[in-house]
């Protein structure tokens, strides 16, 4: 270790003494060699397992609503569960590390899979007013993580996003589409003619921001389009 790497391991060591850095899942103080998730919780992450199944659970989410080459979630996001924390770590807590740290998880998951020959990875787009009050879009930072594992070049500047919906918690399956429906535009189809692009959100509950966001762009010619989040969580009721 050169001089320069132990001073800055002593600063953040002694940070990290007054300001603890917690697990992003339970909450555990992390020890030097963890980030964002505990060791406890990164040995138990809930993983979906859908990049190998073609028809998987939220594929079939998207069967007659959207053409599409692969869908796929990385993480079961379960009622109670302790990892829909990461969530609202990452959405409200500005834990920006989080996205970085699980996209790019998944994209190592992803290596063998479709979505690693796409030309493109693209994140769900939020509304400048939303942007603006967060700082951030969650699901940019997850894409990132992403294109950084794959090699697969992150893009976000081909679709915008018109309007600022409401929010899509504990709205049912038809709702969340009449919300969503209209909400994004293609900015520059011309790029995306004969491309593969994956799609990229936090989480997906009935697809229906997803498939508002793939509408937008599907009647392009020679388009191929793949679906991606970083977490299914089942619609209850």
């Amino acid at each position: 270790m050169d001089a320069s790497t132990g001073i800055w391991q002593y600063g953040h060591d002694l940070l990290n003494l007054f300001y603890p850095e917690t697990c992003a899942a339970c909450g555990a103080t992390l020890l030097r060699n963890e980030k964002v998730l505990c060791l406890h919780c990164l040995v138990e992450m809930p993983l979906t397992g859908f990049h190998r199944n073609p028809d998987n659970e939220v594929a079939r989410l998207f069967w007659g609503r959207i053409p599409f080459k692969m869908a796929s979630s990385f993480l079961f996001f379960t009622r109670g569960s302790r990892y829909r924390n990461i969530l609202h770590e990452l959405k409200y807590r500005g834990r920006e590390e989080a996205g970085l740290v699980l996209g790019k998880m998944y994209g190592n998951a992803l290596k063998d899979s479709d979505i690693a020959t796409a030309d493109f990875i693209h994140p769900v787009p939020l509304h400048p007013a939303r942007f603006r009050q967060r700082g951030y879009n969650q699901s940019a930072l997850i894409a990132e993580g992403m294109s950084e594992a794959l090699g697969v070049p992150l893009v976000t500047d081909l679709i915008s996003r018109r309007v600022d919906s409401l929010t899509q918690t504990r709205r049912h399956r038809y709702e969340r589409w009449e919300n969503v429906r209209h909400i994004f535009r293609c900015e520059k189809p011309d790029r995306l003619v004969n491309r593969h692009i994956v799609l990229v959100d936090d989480v997906i509950t009935t697809g229906a921001t997803l498939e508002a966001c793939a509408s937008c762009i599907e009647p392009l010619r020679g388009l191929t389009i793949s679906l991606a989040s970083l977490a299914y969580a089942k619609l209850q009721g």
